[in-house]
């Protein structure tokens, strides 16, 4: 099953979760209870923290739910916050999630330092999910802006052309997969 967060980010071929990590784990989960899916993919947008280029297609297994104050060590948590589902050996991006857009540059570079590249706000929640009900999962971005002052104006200016790159993109894996 193919999933998005809804609202302006929608896509012909996908059923939108809902917006940030409380509105994705509620209605994913009431989805789960009552037609569990095969595989759950989630297709979205996301924002770079420094070295993912603008409009790439990053394809990732692995979420963190790290809150900007913990790069600093003004905050800790006891919960889990990595989750993967990634099975090989192969080094996945990983993709932040938080109910907030990161727009302070110079702190969010930080996340570079633990492999984390990009941020979207309900794909931890979907394989927090997943896990939950041994779903495999995983996610595919498109990057329409870098965490830093100008987030949301350069979101709004490249959030078009995102969605047509990852429905592109989408549609294509799609063809592979079904074409082997």
């Amino acid at each position: 099953m193919i999933i998005c967060a809804g609202n302006s980010e929608n896509f012909s071929f996908a059923t939108p979760m809902g917006v940030g990590l409380i509105e994705t784990a509620m209605n994913l989960t009431r989805l789960c209870l009552f037609d569990k899916p095969e595989f759950l993919l989630f297709v979205g947008t996301a924002g770079s923290y420094g070295e993912a280029k603008i409009f790439d297609i990053i394809e990732s297994k692995t979420a963190t739910n790290i809150e900007l104050a913990f790069l600093n060590k003004d905050a800790y948590t006891p919960l889990e916050n990595v989750i993967s589902t990634n099975l090989t050996d192969k080094k996945d991006i990983i993709v932040n999630s938080s109910n907030y857009i990161s727009t302070n540059e110079s702190l969010t570079k930080k996340f570079l330092n633990f492999g984390v590249g990009i941020e979207n706000m309900e794909f931890f929640s979907v394989l927090a999910v997943a896990k939950e009900f041994d779903i495999p999962a995983g996610g595919v971005f498109c990057i329409t802006n870098y965490t830093n002052q100008d987030a949301h104006t350069d979101f709004l200016k490249n959030h078009d052309k995102a969605k047509e790159l990852l429905e592109k993109h989408v549609k294509r894996r799609i063809k592979e997969l079904t074409s082997r």
